[in-house]
């Protein structure tokens, strides 16, 4: 049985990462270590940060812009709510939104759910490959979304087609190289169909 239990963000400078994510507010979901490995373009994965209410996303999309990320699509409303882009400067994009069209109380930087969005090339069979390891279905939408059951993480993982979320983030869904994304587990390491690798978690 696989169980998700962590993200670590492989960065070319460590210590400016933990400066920038404890900034954001991301820094109890995320683990950064150093790495130089090549990569272009869409490295296949997102974060995607709930806030409860417009203002919230405001904030943190404020902090994450002091800190140093750009815009990849500035907040603004739509059919679904409230939320914008950023790209962290190690490369990491961040998409920060709200179900929720108006506040309901003062602005806070604070925020309430973080799921790893990986793009995949074909999510049915990225879908049986992790139950094949254990891992258990939570919500599931044919081959457009699925997301994992995922009770020993502050982080949810669910999967998106790469074309899909690439559009979604704002950005060209090209990209080469390695995804300079390593997700702990309890048991590892295996890389999967769309070469995210899996390791044995930290202690």
């Amino acid at each position: 049985m696989t169980s998700f239990e962590s993200v670590t963000l492989e960065v070319p400078d460590p210590t400016a990462a933990d400066a920038f994510y404890q900034a954001f507010g991301l820094d109890p979901y995320v683990q950064v270590r150093a790495s130089d490995a090549p990569t272009t373009g869409f490295r296949g994965f997102a974060l995607s940060l709930v806030a409860s209410q417009p203002g919230n996303v405001d904030a943190l999309i404020g902090a994450a812009l002091d800190a140093g990320a750009t815009t990849l699509k500035p907040a603004t409303k739509g059919f679904w709510g409230y939320g914008g882009v950023v790209r962290a400067p190690d490369g990491t994009i961040c998409k920060i939104a709200t179900s929720k069209k108006k506040d309901t109380g003062p602005a806070a930087q604070r925020i309430d759910q973080v799921a790893l969005l990986l793009g995949v090339a074909d999510v049915k069979a990225s879908k049986r490959f992790y139950l094949d390891r254990g891992l258990a279905v939570a919500k599931s939408y044919g081959g457009k979304y699925v997301e994992f059951g995922t009770p020993s993480s502050p982080v949810t993982l669910a999967l998106y087609p790469r074309r899909a979320l690439a559009k979604d983030t704002g950005i060209s869904p090209e990209g080469t190289g390695s995804h300079r994304i390593a997700i702990g587990s309890t048991t590892g390491p295996f890389t999967d169909p769309d070469g995210f690798v899996w390791e044995a978690a930290s202690a």
